[in-house]
């Protein structure tokens, strides 16, 4: 008689559990579903895609271009930037290495890929301008990639094109 007893509480416990579940999956999901719907509107309104991925492609702004169409120009030697003087009114700098990442494939490589070397100081120019107009404040709170994603945009603005898919910056260094 207490098997059968214990049997008709495990039962009876059961059938509570699976009631309780389909009370709290038609609560819980309306609700999730509303989040998800403000978290999606909320993305669309800054431009972002909610799948991991930028709006402008799989990392960062860097589009996705074969190692074997892609012709890298190192600048020679750790080049030093300064930065805008911020609220503690010092000098700060930031030193790196600089490595141009360019798509053989586009048209624009034919014509300023080939003689990339020429361009040095333009590019220098250029890199120098968009980093100096960070301070050490902006420049720690957009970290590496945001830095590099600023000096790609000013370089593809500066050559017209967009054969430059990349900027890496190594050795990257804020002081």
């Amino acid at each position: 008689m207490k098997k059968n007893m214990i049997s008709i509480i495990i039962l009876a416990l059961l059938v509570v559990n699976v009631a309780m579940n389909a009370i709290m999956m038609f609560t819980i999901i309306p609700a999730n579903r509303k989040s998800i719907a403000l978290v999606d509107q909320v993305a669309a309104a800054i431009k972002l895609d909610t799948s991991g991925t930028s709006p402008e492609g799989s990392s960062g702004g860097a589009r996705s271009v074969s190692l074997a169409d892609t012709a890298t120009y190192s600048i020679p030697d750790q080049q030093t930037f300064q930065l805008k003087k911020g609220e503690d009114t010092k000098d700060h700098f930031l030193v790196c290495s600089v490595a141009i990442l360019m798509d053989m494939t586009s048209d624009d490589y034919e014509t300023y890929g080939g003689d990339i070397d020429s361009r040095q100081s333009l590019i220098l120019n250029a890199l120098s301008e968009t980093i100096g107009q960070y301070s050490y404040e902006d420049v720690q709170a957009l970290g590496q990639a945001g830095v590099q994603n600023a000096c790609l945009e000013k370089l593809q603005e500066v050559f017209g094109s967009d054969f430059i898919y990349q900027v890496a910056l190594s050795g990257y260094i804020v002081q």
